[in-house]
């Protein structure tokens, strides 16, 4: 193990970052190594300090990561295009998850080098004049990063080779690995409350860690933590322990906990609160707003600062940012006619670096109960509407397309009706209707979509999504301002900020826990509310009413359905509703199998799906709709420990097999 530690002193996340308190945001500054020495140094350990930001990158953006928490869920299954990485983790008989093949590693990669950078920063602050401030921001990190792995591979070691919680310069290769209890209890924890007693109420950056985001974090552990104590279903664990806290409360105790830590960051959240829409929360044009707590940053204004390419990106690797490219189709194959009498196809809707369209990977397929069931409501609840692509424009003039050696006015679609520049060439309908035409016989979509009578637009009916055609994924697709009225760079690597946590986050975090039987009160500040479940979670879904702007009809839609929202809420809210609306809030931003995996209703709500092309994926035309079964085990509720690492590891292959959770 501790090769990768050592490693990590050289990793530098792309790059070493200073602090620059005048210009309050981090400055990066290349570095090819992080040494012993220099964090023996004022420099050193703020390097240290704000390469723990950097490390963020490394896991959110990344389209593997997205995937590792998101495929085998009720949000997503395995895409036309996908590869055995993505197939393997969706347990529905395509692939199986292994060790040396799975990417549910790259949080093992990730946040063990940077642990052991935090460790660097809280053991050398203090000696170098770093003010515990400074240093509370690597506690942060050190809690963040064993909160991540904890929730995924269960007990980990909290020794990297010199101690428990300290700075590993040693070259032994063997490992422990701590219980679950143990890392909660002696690393996530403590690190959690130093940081809310220090970090201050403003971030000292732009972006940087707050009392808001610790208590953010510290609610959600101990939330997770009380649940794992339950453990209502009897899920094992890994290494073997006893579901007992070493300091004495039982999981009532977390869950009141839970609902006190998030219930006090609501009363003060600071800078914090919500945006007054849902479109607000992701629309590019209003990125780093205050609804996000934490992100992995970026930048179109330099390929190195970016930590990924800003002309064209292969994915998969470093610091590239990429997740969108997982959950988009390949609308490109839309074909409209350049004739209005005779079918002569031109590409009408190509990749453009704009918010609803970007670079098409079609890996994960989002299955019909997202649809049906999750977002049932597509008209007065404006999420469905804030989440999904469900209209695609033409964009031939941004494009240069010529018919005659001159760009056109207008083209022929559906009926060979007339299209203008601009206009919808493909809609994903809200329901399903009757009378579409899907045969191809006359109007070839070329991606399978039928026709209605005197509709110019091809139509795809919810029942005919299918994993090479469906809505692509709104809230993560790129932005830049450099597109000069063309269609920019749609395949660089993306220069958005990804968001990592969300302040709304806290209103469903603290009715988790009263639906867990924390004791409630009125809650105060900005978002006052009864205190309630169904009170907490009626102010995201009032929210959720307010339209500001419509983006399938592109057009502004000043809107507010929050009573009628509000009234359709139920009057007792149960953990399967309460996760029907994170679904709603937080689709395919990576949130889902840890939620799942929390409270043990992985099996329930994802072991069955319905998606079409179920004789042919590959076949734009198949909308035969199929029933599928996922083989989820208990024991895949914990994760492989990568192969990678187990190869790298001083330790006789008995000691090894021991090391690996049990059933991989």
């Amino acid at each position: 193990m501790k090769r990768i530690y050592i490693k990590s002193l050289g990793l530098s996340i792309l790059a070493a970052l200073t602090l620059s308190a005048c210009t309050k945001i981090l400055e990066e500054n290349p570095r090819s190594i992080f040494t012993p020495d220099y964090f023996k140094t004022e420099a050193g350990v703020k390097g240290g300090i704000t390469s723990c930001y950097g490390h963020l990158r490394l896991m959110f953006g990344n389209g593997y990561f997205l995937n590792a928490n998101q495929i085998s869920t009720d949000e997503a299954t395995w895409g036309q295009n996908s590869d055995g990485n993505v197939r393997n983790l969706d347990f529905s008989g395509v692939g199986e998850i292994q060790p040396a093949t799975s990417n549910t590693g790259i949080v093992w990669g990730a946040a063990f080098p940077n642990i052991n950078t935090a460790n660097g920063v809280i053991e050398n602050g203090a000696a170098v004049g770093v003010s515990e401030t400074l240093i509370s921001e690597a506690r942060f990190f050190r809690a963040f990063d064993y909160f991540l792995l904890v929730q995924t591979f269960g007990g980990v070691p909290l020794d990297l080779g010199s101690g428990e919680l300290k700075f590993n310069t040693s070259t032994i290769r063997t490992s422990k690995r701590n219980t679950v209890p143990e890392v909660y209890t002696k690393a996530i924890f403590p690190d959690l409350l130093d940081a809310i007693e220090n970090l201050p109420t403003a971030g000292r950056v732009v972006g940087g860690a707050t009392k808001t985001l610790a208590r953010f974090y510290l609610a959600k552990a101990y939330l997770t933590y009380g649940w794992w104590l339950q453990n209502p279903n009897g899920i094992p664990t890994y290494p073997a322990a006893q579901r007992t806290d070493p300091n004495g409360h039982d999981a009532s105790w977390y869950f009141n906990e839970a609902y006190n830590v998030a219930a006090a960051a609501l009363e003060a959240p600071g800078s914090f609160g919500l945006q007054p829409t849902f479109y607000d929360v992701s629309v590019a044009t209003n990125d780093r707003n205050n609804e996000i707590l934490l992100y992995a940053d970026h930048t179109e204004n330099s390929s190195i600062y970016n930590g990924g390419d800003l002309s064209y990106s292969g994915g998969g690797f470093g610091t590239d940012s990429f997740a969108q490219w997982f959950e988009q189709w390949n609308y490109t194959n839309i074909r409209t006619s350049r004739s209005s009498t005779t079918w002569d196809p031109a590409s009408s809707v190509q990749r453009a670096a704009t918010q609803s369209l970007g670079r098409p990977w079609t890996m994960l397929a989002p299955p019909h109960g997202v649809f049906k069931n999750t977002f049932a409501e597509k008209t007065n609840d404006s999420r469905y509407d804030g989440t999904f692509v469900t209209r695609y424009r033409s964009n031939w003039k941004e494009a240069g397309l010529k018919v005659n050696n001159v760009v056109p006015e207008q083209l022929y679609n559906a009926n060979f009706l007339p299209v203008s520049n601009g206009d919808v060439i493909l809609s994903f309908l809200n329901e399903d209707v009757s009378g579409v035409d899907y045969s191809n016989s006359k109007y070839n979509s070329t991606v399978g979509a039928g026709v209605l009578p005197g509709r110019a637009d091809f139509v795809i009916e919810p029942s005919a999504f299918s994993r090479i055609c469906y809505p692509g994924n709104w809230k993560l697709g790129p932005y830049r301002t450099d597109n000069n009225g063309g269609l920019g760079q749609p395949n660089a690597s993306l220069t958005r900020p990804f968001p990592v946590a969300k302040f709304s986050e806290l209103f469903f975090i603290a009715a988790e826990a009263a639906i867990k039987g924390a004791a409630t009160r009125a809650v105060g500040g900005p978002h006052a509310n009864d205190g309630t479940a169904r009170g907490l979670i009626n102010v995201i879904r009032a929210r959720a009413g307010k339209w500001r702007y419509d983006n399938g009809g592109n057009m502004v839609k000043i809107q507010d359905n929050s009573a009628a929202v509000v009234a359709a809420t139920p009057a007792s809210i149960d953990l399967n509703y309460l996760l029907a609306e994170r679904s709603r809030e937080y689709f395919g931003e990576g949130y889902r199998w840890l939620d799942l995996v929390r409270t043990q209703k992985w099996t329930e709500l994802s072991a069955a799906f319905v998606i079409a092309g179920n004789t042919n994926p590959n076949d734009w035309k198949d909308h035969t709709v199929g029933s599928f079964t996922r083989n989820i085990l208990p024991a895949h509720y914990l994760r492989p420990i990568p192969q990678s690492q187990l190869d790298a590891l001083d330790m006789s292959v008995e000691e090894k097999r021991a090391y690996q959770i049990p059933g991989y």
